[in-house]
């Protein structure tokens, strides 16, 4: 993990980023726990002595060796951490960034490109928080709220689906969501095309929401979601770049950001999806089933 925040701060250093988010992340990197170097070390030097015992019992008892033989082997563990969470209150205002951090991939290529993704994105959402700070009048009170952080969402033996998540309340509120599954087993991004066999998939699942849609509507008044066909502003359908992720029943969900497909008070919305509905579609039940 030490040579992996090493890496990220060689990398974040070569991005320009404003000075006080800049501090927060070099203290986050650049702090040292107490005790835990030396408890590391002893570690160290007694699984070292231990391996050694354990390889010379090996080479001279053959019931040692197949007592070995019976211990499981430890399987790569990827982990999903904070970074560095970033807090700010002035002005009436206030904002709080966390940005995850994905350690433990084969695949350093895509670990490292989710990893400046996320990077990425708590800069660009702090840019722009400073920058509506900075256009405040002396005195002038900003009333933003601005909370981003993460979720796992799955994470099995097959799957890690991460949620990016920004809620921003200014008057009104809105939840805006990023979505990532990996295949942890072939260390691939998953992307919806993916998933399917061809490109009818995408009538298949905007059909089923529009059900879905119409159903929840006749069962509860209060929900309202902008499906019919003489609205302007009516849900059309989906696209290939349309917001997923795979639950943990292996289910795949459709997700909606803040007045995309409803009314904001509604809120952000997802649809399940019913694998009979895609059974035949799919390249196979690996992921979804």
């Amino acid at each position: 993990m030490e040579k992996k925040l090493k890496d990220l701060r060689e990398e974040y250093l070569k991005i320009p980023i404003p000075k006080e988010l800049n501090d927060v992340v070099q203290a986050a990197l650049n702090e040292k726990p107490r005790k835990k170097p030396r408890v590391g070390r002893n570690i160290l030097v007694s699984a070292a002595a231990a391996l050694l015992i354990l390889t010379a019992s090996v080479n001279i008892s053959p019931a040692a060796a197949k007592a070995m033989s019976d211990i499981p082997i430890v399987e790569k563990v990827i982990k999903v951490i904070t970074f560095v969470e970033w807090k700010e209150e002035a002005n009436n205002s206030s904002a709080v960034i966390k940005t995850p951090v994905i350690s433990g991939l084969e695949n350093k290529q895509l670990e490292d490109s989710l990893n400046d993704k996320y990077l990425s994105e708590s800069k660009q959402l702090y840019k722009e928080f400073t920058d509506s700070m900075s256009k405040l009048k002396e005195g002038e009170k900003g009333n933003i709220s601005v909370e981003s952080g993460y979720v796992i969402l799955t994470d099995n033996e097959t799957i890690l689906s991460v949620q990016r998540y920004t809620d921003t309340i200014q008057a009104s509120s809105s939840t805006e969501s990023q979505f990532d599954t990996v295949d942890k087993k072939n260390e691939v991004l998953l992307t919806l095309n993916s998933l399917f066999k061809n490109d009818r998939y995408l009538q298949v699942i905007s059909e089923n929401i529009k059900e879905q849609m119409k159903r929840q509507m006749a069962e509860d008044p209060e929900k309202i979601y902008w499906v019919e066909d003489d609205d302007f502003t009516a849900f059309k359908g989906i696209d290939e770049n349309q917001n997923f992720y795979i639950n943990e029943d292996g289910k795949l969900v459709i997700a909606f950001n803040s007045y995309e497909a409803a009314p904001g008070y509604m809120g952000a919305v997802e649809f399940i999806i019913p694998t009979k509905v895609l059974s035949d579609l799919l390249v196979g039940d690996q992921y979804i089933h």
